[in-house]
């Protein structure tokens, strides 16, 4: 059980008495958020010289496997190894049981004990191994002298490492300890026991120890990908009933525990970066995903049934059995997930795979001489690589503009000028403090040049919490050289603002149309160059033309959805087909985001994945399948005057070229 939380209002010589009397230690002193410089400039950490590594964070144990699956098991089976960091113990009430079963006494610290057996049934299985592998498990010394365990598991050249931290779920008096620790500059509370862990002792966090420590673990295993949960969840209406048995936080649609700990999380890669500049190191070269979390239920479901299987299949292992012989005498699995609960649960959280900021990967433009240049998010920074030859690229040249969210959006000016958006972290500080989110454009002073300084556009909320709800930014150049950037708002409709031709920009105004949508906006021109806005809603797909909502009624999507000349591009709920003009089935099969783009001399070319993960592009009536080549995070398409170019950006941090 955690011990009460404490208030630090002794004077530091009461401490020093203290500290003699019993051998504990001082507390830390406070530290003040990490700022990142946004300063271009800055040296990046070269990815090439080092293996690719996926690090995730998350809340409890299965916040992985419910929400940022199958993202990460595609990196495992590209051989990518993966690191999962769980920074509550997961222990509840402590009541490990399925619905029909005889009630047993709570029993926190077995109920903790077999959740983590629970992951270590899964990912051996993910490994390709028996389930009840026995995996090597020990003690890690944090930052601070704190003690976490670490389960490690190797196959084939893959591996995987699970950190057990075994923060409480719960303190006294406050139902829920994260949430309590993000915004409580003075509590501390106790780490749990987990029952036969290597770590017998328990250790006290504070808000900046917690920071430090996910900022140390960061700096040890120094990932190139970085997973997280989602740290600013939609807004969600409802009645009181409703959300507690749902276990979600009053006001927005997801686990308390989620919002926290994904804000930690952000504020330590924050820290992890703004460090490694103080101490004259490179920028760390790593990209970043953050997972919506119980937002999954209140969609349409995205996930096709071959996809959706083999998700829910990695939940069957995790939950186990009562009658399972692991060798765990606390339980062998989670037993309330076990089975077909995943499938038949009401809410439905396995059903869809949603991205926080939803990006079609790098942003592309072509120069003069034929050769691309990409610009990305590394290191929070923005970044930027050049094509020496075809499919040669450079080290990435730091931008700066961060702290900044993942998605990058971009518009290409009539004289080839170009333009870049960001969602930055103007402020992410616990304890009470700043929490805001604005819109940044990175404006090139002249064609293939170099950039003016990072300019604010602001945001198209007034509150600080409503402005952590906008969107990724979505951007086009029309033909008589206005730019039209939107967002997602936090009501969740669409925002806008348009640069004028001598560089001025309107206010921030919201589209008419009053049904929601989800993020992943498509933009694209028609052929009398007019732009054309598509946006997933609950319903059915929301259309705007020239910023006025089109009538008719469109289909409804469970993904989100891409145009090319003013055409619709989408896939029904759960559903691997992707749909074109009046329905038309284009034959790419797969699943999440799509890119589509139109040339007079390719015609239309359509990017995705399918679904085994593979990046896929339909060209000329045919699909090409990328089988080789580095795992691919996130691709970009470029039409170029004879052919179609993909550009991705490698789990390593760097960029490839792909030319089907």
């Amino acid at each position: 059980m955690p011990t009460p939380p404490r208030r630090r209002a002794v004077l530091a010589t009461a401490l020093a008495v203290l500290t003699a009397a019993t051998g504990c230690s001082v507390p830390e002193p406070r530290r003040t958020a990490p700022t990142a410089d946004p300063a271009p400039g800055k040296p990046i950490a070269s990815a090439r010289a080092r293996r690719a590594l996926l690090m995730q964070f998350c809340a409890h144990p299965d916040d992985d496997l419910y929400f940022m699956n199958p993202d990460a098991q595609r990196l495992l089976d590209a051989g990518v190894p993966l690191v999962s960091v769980y920074v509550t113990a997961g222990e509840h009430n402590g009541r490990n049981r399925i619905a029909g079963m005889p009630e047993t006494p709570p029993d926190r610290a077995a109920y903790s004990a077999a959740r983590h057996q629970g992951l270590r049934q899964s990912y051996a299985v993910a490994l390709g191994l028996p389930m009840f592998t026995p995996w090597r498990r020990e003690a890690l010394t944090l930052p601070g002298g704190r003690r976490a365990e670490v389960d490690t598991l190797a196959h084939g050249g893959r591996r995987v490492e699970l950190v057990f931290l075994n923060l409480p779920m719960h303190a006294p008096r406050r139902y829920l300890a994260m949430p309590a620790l993000w915004g409580d500059r003075a509590l501390e509370v106790r780490t749990h026991r987990s029952a036969g862990s290597p770590v017998t002792d328990t250790d006290t966090y504070d808000y900046d120890q917690l920071v430090g420590t996910l900022a140390g673990l960061l700096a040890r295993y120094r990932p190139t990908v970085v997973h997280t949960l989602d740290p600013d969840p939609d807004i969600q209406e409802g009645d009181d009933a409703a959300r507690r048995r749902d276990a979600e936080q009053p006001g927005y649609s997801d686990h308390p525990d989620h919002t926290a700990v994904a804000c930690f999380t952000w504020a330590a890669l924050n820290r992890w970066v703004s460090d490694a500049v103080r101490d004259g190191e490179p920028i760390p070269a790593f990209t970043a995903k953050a997972f919506r979390g119980y937002y999954n239920r209140h969609w349409p479901k995205n996930l096709p049934p071959a996809v959706l299987k083999e998700k829910a299949a990695h939940l069957i292992p995790y939950g186990g059995d009562p009658d399972w012989q692991c060798g765990n005498p606390s339980g062998c699995g989670d037993y309330g997930v076990g089975g077909d609960r995943p499938l038949t649960n009401r809410k439905g959280w396995v059903r869809s795979t949603h991205h926080r900021w939803p990006t079609t990967g790098p942003a592309l433009a072509e120069g003069p001489d034929g050769r691309l240049t990409a610009y990305g998010v590394v290191g929070l920074r923005a970044v930027r690589w050049r094509e020496s030859a075809p499919g040669v690229w450079s080290e990435p040249a730091d931008l700066g503009g961060g702290p900044l969210a993942p998605a990058l959006g971009s518009a290409v000016l009539g004289d080839g000028r170009v333009l870049l958006f960001g969602i930055r972290f103007a402020a992410l500080d616990g304890h009470g403090g700043a929490n805001q989110r604005e819109v940044v454009l990175l404006e090139q002073r002249s064609p293939g040049g170099p950039f003016l300084a990072w300019r604010g556009l602001g945001c198209p909320e007034n509150l600080d919490d409503r402005g952590r709800r906008i969107g990724a930014p979505v951007a086009i150049a029309a033909p008589d050289g206005r730019v039209h950037l939107f967002v997602r708002n936090a009501d969740k409709g669409v925002s806008t603002r348009v640069r004028a031709t001598d560089g001025t920009w309107t206010p921030w105004r919201v589209l008419p149309g009053a049904a929601e949508v989800q993020d992943g906006l498509a933009v694209s021109l028609d052929a009398a160059g007019r732009v054309h806005l598509y946006a997933a809603g609950r319903e059915s797909v929301r259309h705007w033309v020239d910023g006025e909502e089109r009538a008719g009624r469109l289909p409804r999507s469970g993904s989100t959805v891409a145009s090319a000349g003013g055409e619709l591009y989408h896939r029904a709920p759960a559903a691997a087909k992707l749909r074109g003009p009046g329905g038309r089935n284009t034959g790419l099969d797969g699943y999440g985001g799509v890119v589509a783009a139109r040339s007079a001399a390719l015609g239309t070319v359509l990017l995705g994945t399918d679904t085994r993960g593979r990046v896929t592009v339909r060209l000329g009536g045919r699909s090409h399948t990328r089988t080789k080549g580095p795992a691919a995070v996130s691709a970009a398409l470029h039409l170029g005057a004879r052919r179609a170019t993909v550009v991705g950006l490698g789990a390593d941090g760097h960029p490839w070229s792909w030319r089907p």
